[in-house]
Order: structure tokens, then C-alpha cells, then sequence
């Protein structure tokens, strides 16, 4: 048999490489968010222009749609677990569901098909994150986790900003309408479920051994958790109802009179900035520990927030945005390679599912929250609320659930 690119490659650790495994995701998540930023930033220009939906339709889609998500991440983590060396089937179904809806979005007529598209869209989501998380937990040494995710969302933001930067420039230069490019984002998501299903060699366990992984599950119960975990998915729950999504910026840019072409730039170099900080800032995590790293995009994402409640012309808000993508990048990989310090490796997918599923079932009340204040308040109250609850969520993370840091260098 040879050699697993699942198993965590200490050689690797030693020359600072990562595996190949984690390289070949990292380009899989770069097609896919190129793809999925070709539409994501157009969907509240739709909605604000072409449908005539305002803020609390945005915040109900995307909140609907996250939890759908991680509803679903919960079930697909378990899953994976009782069927290791199959966590990849899980992840091809899930970027091909996403990859079929998505460009659709481009045909819908009204809100509640957006709705449902964009649900459709998380689903897809849903099915891949957890297993593709665990596979990349699975592959590298503990003492490499946070440059290993950091380094995947590098690219995961770097996919974003080519996406945003193609959709501008196919709306500026090549007359496309906002429905052709939107069913162009097709291609790239092509490539990545190929690239998945082609280029990620997992090692297929004996059939023994997948019985009895799945006979020795723990029981899904949040009991069964570590105190510490528990502990830090609360907080982070918490966290989540003040992280409303950042297509709330670019509503907040349609206000203040910015065009769809800046808009998309604008876009581009908010993940432009996300994508500089992230892998420097995942080896940070691995160095300083990854408590340190969230408790400094916790706060900064707070001051960001506040920042956006006072901004009213779009030089504020390009200088806003780029601090809070540059602060936000240094904190992704820390924020997930923590889970898989936290959980067993017969466990991962499962902690990453719990993970996810905290994040979704605060997804809908915090979508809906922000752009209930925006219509009946301001957008002003609406980030001025984020902003002092996600100061209080980082004051909750130092104070009741701080990580505390291992000394086989997985950097709690």
C-alpha cells in the first residue's frame, strides 16, 4: 500500500513543508471561492436594485443559508468519522451540489428563489466543509496546523479576490450582464470539483478497521465534548451573533452611492488583504499560541464594526475594509486549528461538524438582528451593535474559555 497523504507527515514538519494533501485543497478552495465571489457580491445589488429587497431580506438569505450549512456540518463531520479514508466523498458532493446551484442564482426572479438557490448553494457547503477540514487536520502535524489552515484560507481568499476582479471586469469591459456573469462562475467551479476528485489521494482504511471506527464513535452528545471546547464554541456562538456577513459592506458602499464595478474592487481588495495575513498569521498561531491570534481579530473585528457605524463616503469605507481584512486573515487559521487540537483524530470530523453547527444556529437570529436594526434603525446602530457585542465575546474569550497552549507545540 502506499504511503497515506492523509497521515500527518512529520519529515514535512521538520522542513516546514506542507503536504501535498493540504497544497492540492488549498487550490480546490481557491476555484471554488473564485467561482462563488463571481456571485456573492452581486447578490445584494440584485436584491437592492434589480428585486427591490433591502437589508432584512439580505440578512434572512444569508442567515437561512448558513445555517442550513452547518446544520448540515454537523452530520457530515459524524459521517466522515464512521467512514474514514472516505471523508473525500463527502467533500466531492458537497462542492458539486454547490457548483450546479450557484450559477443559477444568475436566473432567479425574485427573492425567495434566491433564497432557496442560496440554500441549496449551503447545503452543498454543508456536506464538504467538516470532512475537508478533518482531511486537512488529518494530513499535517500538530505542531503545523495553524500555517496549514492559514495557508488554506490564504488561498481561499486569494480565490475570492480573482473572482471579484473577474466579475468587475466582465461588467466594465466586456458588456455582460449581471446574469451572464453570474452563469460564468460554471468554469471555475468545474475545475474544482475536478481537481478534488483528481488530485486528493486519500488512503482507504481496511473494512475491519471502518467497522470498527464506527462501532467506537463517542456518542454525539455535547457532554461528551471537553469542558474546554465547550467553553470555546459558546463563546464563539456568541461571536457569531455579532459576525454579520461582510456582503453587509458592500450593501453598506450601494447606500453610500458607490457603483457595482468599485463595489466588486472594493470586494477584491477586502480578500486581497484576508488572503496577505492569513498564512503569516496561521504560523503566528503556531508560535504565540492560537488564543492570542483570535483574541486579536476578535477585537479588531469589533473595532472594525464600530469603524463602519461612523463611515459616509467611500473613502472610509476602502480604508475600513482593508483593516478589517488584514486583521481578520491573521485570525481564520487559528480559529479552526484549535478545534482539531482540542478532538481526537477518530474525532475530528466531529468536532468540526459541533463547530460548525454553533456558528449556523446563530446564524439566522444574527443575519436577521443586523438588518432588522438596519431597516428600522440604521445602518449605523446595526454595526455599532456588532461592534460592542464582538468586544464583548472577546473579553468573554480571554477571561472564561483562553486556550491553554500544549507542549507538543499544537499551540493552544
Amino acid at each position: 500500500m502506499n504511503k497515506p497523504d492523509a497521515a500527518p507527515d512529520e519529515n514535512s514538519a521538520a522542513r516546514g513543508k506542507l503536504p501535498r494533501t493540504v497544497i492540492v485543497l488549498g487550490l480546490v478552495s481557491f476555484f471554488n471561492d473564485f467561482a462563488s465571489d463571481i456571485v456573492v457580491p452581486l447578490i445584494p445589488i440584485l436584491l437592492a436594485t434589480v428585486l427591490a429587497a433591502g437589508p432584512l431580506a439580505l440578512g434572512f438569505i444569508e442567515g437561512v443559508a448558513d445555517t442550513v450549512a452547518s446544520l448540515l456540518k454537523l452530520w457530515s463531520g459524524r459521517h466522515s468519522d464512521s467512514m474514514r479514508g472516505r471523508r473525500k466523498e463527502l467533500a466531492v458532493a458537497g462542492y458539486t451540489l454547490s457548483n450546479i446551484a450557484r450559477p443559477l442564482l444568475g436566473l432567479a426572479g425574485s427573492w425567495p428563489m434566491i433564497l432557496l438557490l442560496r440554500s441549496i448553494d449551503r447545503v452543498g457547503k454543508g456536506l464538504r466543509s467538516a470532512p475537508r477540514d478533518a482531511l486537512v487536520a488529518d494530513a499535517t502535524p500538530p505542531a503545523m496546523r495553524g500555517y496549514a489552515f492559514g495557508f488554506h484560507r490564504a488561498l481561499d481568499n486569494a480565490g475570492a479576490v480573482a473572482g471579484s476582479l473577474v466579475a468587475a471586469a466582465a461588467l466594465a469591459w466586456a458588456g455582460l450582464s449581471l446574469t451572464e456573469v453570474i452563469l460564468w462562475s460554471a468554469v471555475p467551479g468545474f475545475v474544482a470539483v475536478l481537481l478534488l476528485g483528481a488530485g486528493v489521494k486519500e488512503e482507504r482504511q481496511e473494512k475491519t478497521t471502518a467497522v470498527h471506527a464506527r462501532m467506537v464513535l463517542p456518542p454525539l452528545r455535547w457532554s461528551v465534548l471537553s469542558l474546554p471546547m465547550r467553553r470555546y464554541l459558546l463563546v464563539l456562538m456568541l461571536f457569531t451573533f455579532a459576525r454579520a456577513s461582510e456582503t453587509f459592506i458592500l450593501l453598506l458602499g450601494h447606500q453610500l452611492g458607490v457603483g457595482v464595478v468599485e463595489l466588486l474592487l472594493l470586494w477584491s481588495v477586502l480578500n486581497l488583504a484576508k488572503a496577505a495575513t492569513s498564512t503569516w498569521g496561521g504560523q503566528l498561531a503556531d508560535s504565540w499560541g492560537r488564543g492570542a491570534l483570535m483574541l486579536i481579530g476578535w477585537t479588531t473585528f469589533s473595532i472594525s464594526f464600530l469603524l463602519l457605524g461612523t463611515v459616509d463616503d467611500s473613502v472610509g469605507l476602502w480604508a475600513v475594509s482593508i483593516f478589517y481584512g488584514l486583521c481578520a486573515g491573521m485570525s481564520e487559521g487559528a480559529e479552526r486549528a484549535l478545534i482539531s487540537d482540542y478532538a481526537e483524530p477518530r474525532e475530528r470530523g466531529t468536532a468540526f461538524g459541533w463547530y460548525h453547527l454553533m456558528v449556523g444556529i446563530a446564524a439566522i437570529p444574527a443575519g436577521l438582528l443586523f438588518g432588522s436594526i438596519w431597516q428600522f434603525q440604521s445602518a449605523e446602530m446595526a454595526f455599532l451593535f456588532a461592534g460592542g457585542l464582538a468586544a464583548f465575546a472577546a473579553l468573554l474569550l480571554r477571561l472564561w474559555a483562553w486556550p491553554v497552549r500544549k507542549r507538543d507545540g499544537s499551540g493552544r
